[in-house]
């Protein structure tokens, strides 16, 4: 197919959970990909809501493109960061920089900086939508367009699941979308600093993300079934 015609069907998609599974949001992680679908609900579908996790470990690359987003698309994101009190309970027990000691204690910090944000952000929402495409990691090889988010009690929408990389690029560049300057640094995948890295050449595209860690144990549970 070709991208014009993903992009056309795009816009229906979105426009049609918008009308559909109202109210609905993007989960953006500023990605390339949730650029992608930003500038696609700013301009075709604006009754979704677009929000984000700020958990304050944000490399500041990512600060500049919230800034930027905001002065080009106006106030369209809201914010939702960590509880004060559960974040300065982790730190008290493992430390600013525990999460390096086990794959335990990184989803531990996951769970306060991201998935109890997410749970708020998700509590008046009928469904939600994300980015995640099958070819991004050997977790996601199996995605469906839409899906049953069981721990939330609502469809989840991956609508560009069969985009490819080269899809995603073509379009930010096509219509001038803005996008991480640490992509052009090495970077595909961005979260936290300090759980993310430049890759080598070669290197899978989740590479840099919890480099630490199996290629099999690499979400932080915004994504997992169940």
């Amino acid at each position: 197919m070709s991208l014009n015609k993903k992009i056309s069907a795009l816009r229906s998609t979105v426009q049609n959970i918008g009308r559909d599974y109202a109210p609905a949001a993007l989960a953006s992680s500023f990605s390339a990909e949730d650029m992608v679908l930003l500038d696609i609900i700013t301009k075709h579908a604006p009754e979704v809501d677009i929000f984000t996790l700020d958990t304050g470990r944000l490399p500041e690359a990512t600060y500049a493109l919230m800034q930027q987003v905001r002065e080009q698309y106006g106030d369209v994101v809201e914010i939702y960061a960590p509880d004060c009190g559960s974040l300065a309970e982790f730190v008290a027990a493992y430390g600013p920089n525990g999460f390096y000691n086990s794959i335990e204690q990184r989803k531990q910090c996951c769970q306060v900086r991201k998935l109890a944000p997410l749970r708020r952000a998700l509590s008046n929402k009928a469904a939600w939508l994300t980015g995640l495409r099958r070819e991004q990691a050997v977790t996601r090889a199996t995605l469906q367009r839409m899906e049953w988010d069981e721990l939330h009690g609502m469809p989840k929408f991956n609508p560009l699941v069969d985009w490819s990389e080269q899809d995603v690029w073509d379009y930010i560049r096509e219509f001038d979308v803005p996008y991480n300057r640490l992509h052009d640094e090495g970077y595909p995948s961005i979260g936290c600093a300090p759980c993310t890295r430049a890759i080598s050449k070669g290197e899978d595209i989740r590479a840099g993300r919890w480099w630490w860690e199996n290629p099999e144990t690499k979400e932080c549970g915004l994504h997992t079934k169940g």
